[in-house]
């Protein structure tokens, strides 16, 4: 699919498959997701670009790289709050933004009760956290919301995105990139994935 990466690695496939196993407790689940979780963010920053810096190692001095890009990493509360962490071990200094979007059970629709962006997002790239792709709905609102805010590079990173998911973002958003670990089969009536990991927020908080 265009715009579609789809992350291949023995340790990645390890950790997902624990994650999807239903006998996988809190404490393991949380672990597994951050290590899907850093595997994915590895991949969505891969095309980053480095200005090359010199520095002085304890023997001599040595050419090297350094970010130049500025990024901005927005969870989807709550679930998405699960990859903060493994992305923050990675990039320290990047400003966070959050948005907070609950789901109807009825409907399927998310409902945003809470969002707080940094001030600048124009020259930035954005990439959105959000384990779960299923219909699509909360990022759709999302990158909405960052649109109105100047934001016009935006990237997901997910664990499990369903086709109907990717449909519908490259319907309304084809630009968006999504870096994902698996692609599953479908959605079923209640709009989970399948075959999925149940909950994922429920699983990595215990609720």
């Amino acid at each position: 699919m265009e715009n579609v990466h789809l992350i291949q690695h023995p340790v990645l496939e390890h950790s997902l498959t624990l994650l999807r196993d239903k006998r996988t407790g809190t404490e393991e689940f949380r672990h597994h997701a951050a290590i899907v979780a850093q595997i994915v963010l590895l991949e969505a920053t891969r095309s980053l670009p480095l200005r090359r810096k010199s520095v002085r190692t304890p023997l001599a001095s040595a050419q090297g790289g350094q970010l130049t890009e500025e990024l901005v990493l927005v969870p989807v509360l709550r679930a998405g709050l699960s990859m903060l962490r493994p992305a923050l071990d990675i990039l320290p200094r990047t400003p966070v933004g959050f948005i907070g979007l609950e789901r109807d059970e009825r409907t399927a629709l998310a409902r945003a009760y809470y969002q707080k962006f940094p001030v600048e997002l124009k020259h930035k790239r954005i990439i959105v956290l959000d384990p779960m792709l299923a219909t699509g709905g909360s990022l759709l609102d999302t990158i909405a919301r960052l649109h109105d805010r100047g934001a016009q590079e935006i990237a997901v990173a997910c664990v499990v995105a369903a086709p109907e998911g990717i449909a519908a973002l490259h319907r309304n958003y084809p630009e968006v990139v999504i870096h994902t670990a698996a692609i599953d089969s479908h959605l079923n009536e209640a709009k989970y994935i399948v075959p999925g990991l149940g909950d994922f927020g429920d699983r990595y908080f215990g609720t």
